[in-house]
Parts: C-alpha cells; sequence; structure tokens
C-alpha cells in the first residue's frame, strides 16, 4: 500500500516547538512519507529548536533577510512552496500551523497548487482583525483553504462551525504545545550557564516577555514604565526579560528598566526558556503560546493585551488579561504578589489546553481520512 505523503511546513520558533513533536512521531510511522519545508522566516531562532528536537528539514526556503516586510515573507513563500510542490514533492496533505505569514502563504500556494491543507492549532480568534496583526487574519484566511482542521479545544471548534466549516473535518486535538513542553522540562535543569549569572533564584521570579506589534510604541512604554515601578516596590522579586532582538525593543528596554532587580537578558533556546518558566513564580506577556505552556506549569499568567484568542484558559482561572494600561499592569501584578489566595486559585486551576496527546490524535485521525 502507498505511503501517505505528508509535508510539514513551518518558518518561526513558536511553530518549530509545536510542529516538532508532530513531525517526530510522522517520522517514526511507517504509512507516512514525511517531509520537513521550513522557510526560515525566523532564521537563528528556528535552527535552535530544530537542533533541539533533533529535525533535519527536506527543503529550505530560506527567505529571511534583515529588514523584511510582511510583503516579502508572503510573496517568497508562496512562490517557494509553489516550486517544491511541483518540482520536488507533491503531497497528499500539506500541515501548517497557527496563524504566522508563513503559513498562511504555504497554505496559499498548496492551494495553488490543488494540494489539501490541514490547520494544526485551527479555530482561535479574537475577533478583531487587527489584534493580533497580522495572526489574526492569517488564521482566518488559512481557515478558508484548508481542508482539515485541528483545533486544541472545543471553544475553537464551534468558531470553526460558526464559520460553516463542516463538522466531519475538524477534531478537537488538546494543543501539541503541551506535547512538546514535557518532552523538555527538567527538573535537575543547569541553571549556572552563562545565560542565568543575571538571575537571583533565590527570589520570587516574574518572568515577561514583550514583543507583539500592536503594543510598539506607548502601550510598550507603560508596560516598562509599569514593571519597572513594580520592581522597585519589591526587594524579594526579579523580573527576568528575555529582550526580542528587534534594535527599538532592545533600546526601549534598556531606557525604560532602571531597577537593580530586573534582568534584561539575551533571547533563551526553548529548552532553557522553558526550564526558567518552570522556575519562575509566576508570567506576564503579550505572547499567545505561553497562555497555553505556563498554566500546564502551574503558573499565573497575566496577558498585556486587550484581548485573547486563547479564552479558555482565562474561563478555567489561569490566565487573565490586564491589558496595557500601566495603572492595570502595576494593580494586577501586586495581587498576585501580595494575596496568597489570589495567587493560588490561578497557579491551582486545571490547563484547558489538554493532556500532551495532540498528536496522537491528530496522526489517528489523518490515518483514518487517508486509508
Amino acid at each position: 500500500m502507498n505511503k501517505i505523503k505528508i509535508m510539514s511546513v513551518f518558518g518561526t520558533r513558536p511553530e518549530a516547538i509545536k510542529m516538532a513533536p508532530l513531525v517526530k512521531k510522522l517520522y517514526n510511522d511507517d504509512i507516512f512519507e514525511s517531509k520537513v519545508l521550513v522557510t526560515g522566516q525566523h532564521r537563528q531562532m528556528l535552527d535552535s529548536v530544530l537542533e533541539i528536537f533533533n529535525i533535519k528539514p527536506d527543503y529550505d526556503l530560506n527567505i529571511m533577510k534583515h529588514g523584511q516586510t510582511i510583503q516579502d515573507i508572503t510573496s517568497k513563500v508562496i512562490y517557494g512552496t509553489c516550486e517544491i510542490i511541483q518540482n520536488k514533492f507533491r503531497p497528499d496533505l500539506l500541515l501548517v500551523h497557527g496563524d504566522t505569514s508563513t503559513s498562511f502563504s504555504a497554505a496559499l500556494g498548496a492551494f495553488y497548487e490543488k494540494v489539501t491543507v490541514g490547520h494544526i492549532e485551527a479555530g482561535l480568534r479574537t475577533g478583531n482583525i487587527y489584534s493580533p496583526y497580522p495572526e489574526e487574519m492569517n488564521r482566518k484566511l488559512i481557515g478558508s483553504i484548508a481542508t482539515y482542521h485541528f483545533a486544541p479545544t472545543k471553544n475553537n471548534k464551534y468558531n470553526l462551525l460558526r464559520e460553516y466549516i463542516s463538522e466531519k473535518n475538524i477534531i478537537t486535538t488538546g494543543n501539541t504545545v503541551i506535547d512538546a513542553l514535557h518532552s523538555v522540562i527538567k527538573d535537575d535543569f543547569d541553571f549556572s550557564k552563562e545565560d542565568f549569572k543575571n538571575i537571583d533564584f533565590s527570589k520570587k521570579i516574574i518572568l515577561l516577555t514583550c514583543h507583539r506589534r500592536e503594543n510598539w510604541g506607548k502601550p510598550m512604554e507603560d508596560i516598562f514604565f509599569a514593571l519597572n515601578k513594580i520592581a522597585e516596590e519589591n526587594n524579594d522579586i526579579q523580573i527576568v526579560y528575555p529582550v526580542h532582538m528587534n534594535p527599538a525593543i532592545v533600546k526601549l528596554a534598556n531606557e525604560k528598566f532602571t531597577a537593580s532587580n530586573v534582568a534584561l537578558i539575551k533571547p533563551l533556546e526553548y529548552e532553557e526558556f522553558a526550564n526558567l518558566m518552570n522556575k519562575s513564580y509566576f508570567i506576564m506577556t503579550d505572547s499567545g503560546g505561553l497562555q497555553e505552556e505556563a498554566p500546564s506549569l502551574g503558573k499565573p499568567v497575566l496577558v498585556l493585551r486587550t484581548e485573547t484568542e486563547r479564552p479558555e484558559a482565562v474561563k478555567a482561572g489561569t490566565v487573565k488579561v490586564v491589558g496595557v494600561d500601566k495603572d492595570d499592569i502595576y494593580k494586577e501584578a501586586n495581587i498576585l504578589l501580595k494575596d496568597e489566595k489570589s495567587y493560588k486559585q490561578m497557579a491551582n486551576a486545571v490547563n484547558p489546553y489538554g493532556d500532551g496527546k495532540a498528536c496522537d490524535r491528530i496522526i489517528e485521525f489523518i490515518e483514518n481520512i487517508y486509508r
């Protein structure tokens, strides 16, 4: 019997992390002929994840250039995906993940070549096409292109049903990021490395990530102001911020963070970051993925955005959307620092994103469809 031909496409670190456990399982299952196409949308950060999970891409578009625009990414990925399908490997199913410009462009390229698309982490919606930008529109457009939709939660499935996607083409799987996270967390992780030399683990660690486009400018200034004030007033904490490589963010962080107990560090490899998250007291972030990962480690998450496409975590009580107003951020962070009951309620809430078996469910669904 002919093998089922699968091509997995990704180009950024978050995609690579969430696709890695699925790619590994596809490689190890004899009924699949599995190929990996990477775009290199995030070159250095992507390569580090490929190394951690020992994934060797079959095809690499290597599109990244300094100052690249969304238009650059989109056009290069469409052309590159079409070229691979036409001349090197025509899959039965092309898998993309989430909401990146790589995922949308690869899905569109596959559509042009009449190749079936499957969407991992399907059905997330904020309802505002400009927040997050361009991710919200990317995932809506992928949803229109894809035939098969792998929704992390029942709420994600409901979003897809409201868009008139056939229920037989949707499966609720849990989130593959939980599969990935469980594979890298180590109780004896070595924190003596150079990356961690400025972190005082005897203090309560507040882990910060902040990089979203919609937070550039005044919102980010206010976020940094509030957190610096919190650091100045609480000697028993340390804020740790792996600063995004964007030069404007680096400059602003160095200007606004003046407290001695704020550690501005370089971006971490995934394994290092995951284990630092596991050591943290709570997380403050404008990222999407951390809203899924941190709750599985029992870490409360304060979301530095005005809305989230992950309402399940808010409903479960593991995540709270605090916005970008400096007074609100200051207030909510202090509640977690001063009110033990509030902290425990968030830390002990049940993670709504699954049991770490999302990849098994995805593979079983694909097998059933194609066999």
